[in-house]
């Protein structure tokens, strides 16, 4: 018997080790090639980083289909932006390429967060590389026997090589910025020389034929070239490629971890573990030994020991990318704050920031809703930064910069009109643009800013009334009703209004206002913005007539088909796509729309229209992504509406649900508890709810505060293949809008 038992002991053990050695972790879960080839405008890019870091790469071509890549990226500057520097393999005395960006034919590619491979045919070296958070370490193994070289370029700026060893800088761009490499090789080489092309200056090493394996690691810095090299030293002891993968990969499996999903469709893991990926994209971490360069100022400073953050798209990243941050990664959260309101201290104005970037606040797209981030965060807990400076940062921002979309101006004559009148004004049909700062692509956007102006100030308010700012509340509370200016209750549509008050006419909702509808709205149609208005949704139901009439519209949307075959209307409309009737999945401010029905007490249709959505749009292949995935907010989209809920209103400290797409998720929340989603009759197709607990407790609502989830305990779900439309269906089921939560 004791035989027996040891050899099945023995068996069973066996078991266990190969079960663990074929065990997924979190990061193995990673497609970076999904959404790789874009629908329409411009594709992901497999970055290659460790969660929120400066130091981030990836192939340097505009989307997957391109057969080749030009130069080995060294050091990405802001996200879908510039490569500093160039690193070049060559082999062969006789080479003399000395081009910034060597086009290689590629082939074998590997690319996971932490590790990129690839073999280079024209040059016949394989190539492997891995990050850290401001260094790297490349590896080239030249095959054959000819003579390898490696080159190393910059654009505008400047080089010197010094045995093994070479640094300088580049220009960020545009900007003031400067990026700085410290670059040194494992082998001395034989010869080494500088080569100017104009405004492009080359390093290159030449190395004895005998190395055929040569590896590079470097740091890089916003500081300086010492800097850089401190980075390097700091994180990276030797030249093990492997060894830096091994750290990569814990460092992602820790981040990644955070939400612990379990469900039977492989796939469906694939595309959320995607998703979480995308959004530690940004934004990145650039203190460096406890300094900083500001882009705001173009000083460097120190931060105290709270590390500065910057590259921030706040117009996509406030609906979902910070909200999930305020839930997992509440420290980081807090960092951030602190370098919205360090960015504003050092910018000529004092304004709180719209699209930090390295090069510092871009200004693009309209309105600022970093206000609605603030609020967001005040109201979940995250107090750790200076109230009364961001307060007064916001109120400048939204009366003293002006409202004119892509615009760093101060407040001027179209900013007084909608100061006075409650919204912004419509150039009439024919009319030319008299303003001379208003952008002659971006356009006025009159229906856009003053919904995203009605949002901002009601953020505004409820923040100047959580401070005790009694006149502020009630200056700006009203104005967050402008909204209702431009509704058109003939047509239950917002509708551009000229200068005299009157709607401009003729208007088409779904053709009409220019490439992008960027004479009335933004890079999307009527039929979107028709839902604009996030902070009061429940007096946008009473617009529209009611309960009835407000489903019956939302499903028109879906419904209705484009008047134009989809390539005129993509050549008016290329932000448009991923569309489901009039719906647009691959724009922003679409995301919150198919949660709408469950205000109107009809949960069941939010809980069909997310799960169709996620299946048909977001998906484990190279077109996966239905439209601009802008560093992380529509995958946070993805993130939040596969758990189950989404934070509809940044600002209001609670969610609305939808449709849990996993049997479990165990959410580590950022005050160290747990919260559980447990979906009991689970089966991938069962998308709809017939009853909820919510910590034991029969749950009827379609909607649970954050306070709830930060608490920690459970969120029961039991689940059925048809709807109960008697779920969640009551005036006392819906969730809240406008003011703070009793």
């Amino acid at each position: 018997m004791k035989i027996k038992n040891l050899i099945l002991s023995i068996i069973l053990s066996f078991l266990g080790v190969n079960s663990c050695l074929n065990a997924q972790t979190f990061v193995d879960y990673v497609n970076p090639y999904m959404g790789n080839i874009s629908h329409l405008l411009v594709p992901t890019f497999p970055t290659i980083h460790l969660p929120n870091s400066m130091l981030r790469i990836h192939p340097v071509r505009k989307e997957l289909t391109e057969s080749k890549i030009k130069g080995l990226p060294v050091f990405l500057t802001s996200h879908r932006g510039d490569m500093a520097f160039s690193i070049n393999p060559l082999q062969g005395n006789d080479r003399e390429i000395l081009n910034t960006f060597i086009e290689y034919d590629y082939d074998n590619e590997i690319i996971k967060p932490y590790y990129y491979s690839a073999y280079l045919d024209n040059v016949s070296t394989e190539v492997r590389f891995a990050p850290s958070q401001q260094s790297a370490v490349y590896e080239f193994n030249f095959l054959g026997n000819e003579v390898p070289t490696i080159m190393l370029s910059a654009v505008n700026g400047q080089l010197k090589v010094d045995g093994n060893t070479v640094s300088g800088f580049q220009k960020v761009g545009k900007t003031k910025a400067i990026a700085y490499v410290y670059f040194e090789t494992d082998v001395l080489p034989e010869n080494s020389s500088l080569n100017k092309q104009t405004e492009n200056l080359i390093a290159v090493l030449k190395f004895n034929a005998k190395n055929r394996k040569i590896c590079v690691r470097y740091g890089v810095s916003f500081i300086s070239e010492i800097q850089a090299k401190k980075n390097l030293y700091r994180e990276i002891a030797n030249f093990d490629v492997d060894e830096l993968a091994k750290k990569g990969k814990k460092s992602w499996n820790e981040a990644l971890g955070k939400i612990r999903v379990k469900g039977s469709l492989k796939n469906d893991k694939k595309v959320f573990y995607t998703s979480l990926y995308r959004f530690y994209e940004r934004m990145v971490c650039i203190s460096e030994d406890g300094k900083y360069y500001s882009g705001s100022d173009g000083k460097i400073h120190e931060d105290g020991g709270i590390p500065f953050f910057t590259d921030d798209w706040l117009w996509d990243t406030y609906r979902a990318a910070h909200p999930l941050r305020t839930i997992i990664d509440m420290e980081k959260e807090t960092c951030i704050l602190n370098s919205f309101v360090r960015m504003a201290e050092q910018s000529e104005n004092l304004w709180m920031p719209s699209f930090p970037e390295i090069g510092g606040d871009s200004r693009r797209m309209n309105c600022n809703h970093g206000v609605a981030t603030i609020l967001d965060c005040y109201r979940k807990g995250i107090t750790g930064f200076d109230t009364e400076k961001a307060f007064l940062m916001c109120k400048g921002a939204i009366t003293e910069k002006t409202l004119i979309p892509w615009s760093a101006s101060k407040a001027g004559k179209l900013d007084d009109f909608y100061k006075t009148n409650g919204y912004f004004p419509a150039l009439a049909v024919g009319e030319k643009e008299s303003i001379p700062e208003v952008d002659s692509w971006e356009k006025r956007q009159p229906v856009a800013v003053t919904l995203g102006s009605a949002y901002d100030e009601w953020a505004l308010a409820q923040f100047a009334g959580e401070l005790g700012k009694t006149d502020d509340y009630n200056y700006f509370l009203p104005r967050s009703f402008n909204y209702k200016k431009i509704f058109n209750s003939e047509s239950n549509f917002f509708h551009p209004k000229d200068e005299n008050g009157n709607f401009i006419e003729p208007f088409d909702y779904e053709l009409s206002g220019g490439v992008g509808g960027r004479d009335a709205y933004d890079e999307n149609t009527g039929w979107i913005y028709r839902w604009d208005v996030q902070h009061n949704i429940k007096d946008l139901i009473a617009l529209m007539g009611g309960n009835k009439s407000f489903v019956e519209e939302l499903e028109r949307t879906f419904d209705t088909p484009l008047k134009k075959p989809k390539y005129e209307f993509y050549a008016q409309f290329p932000d448009h796509t991923g569309n489901v009737g009039q719906f647009s999945m691959a724009n922003e401010p679409a995301l919150h729309i198919p949660y709408l029905y469950t205000y109107a007490g009809e949960a069941w249709r939010t809980q069909k229209r997310i799960r169709n959505l996620l299946s048909q749009w977001f998906r484990n292949d190279y077109m996966g992504i239905p439209g601009d995935e802008d560093g992380g907010g529509m995958s946070a989209f993805v993130v939040f509406s596969q758990l189950g809920f989404y934070p509809i209103t940044p600002g209001l400290p609670m969610y609305v649900i939808g449709s849990p797409l996993f049997k479990n998720a165990n959410i580590e929340l950022g005050n160290g508890k747990v919260f559980r989603i447990k979906c009991h009759n689970y089966s991938p197709e069962n998308k709809y709810i017939q009853s909820a607990k919510l910590n034991g407790k029969v749950w009827n609502k379609s909607w649970f505060s954050h306070e709830a989830l930060m608490q920690g305990g459970k969120l029961e779900f039991t689940m059925g293949k048809y709807p109960n439309k008697k779920w969640a269906s009551t005036a006392d089921d819906v969730p809240p809008s406008f003011e703070m939560l009793k």
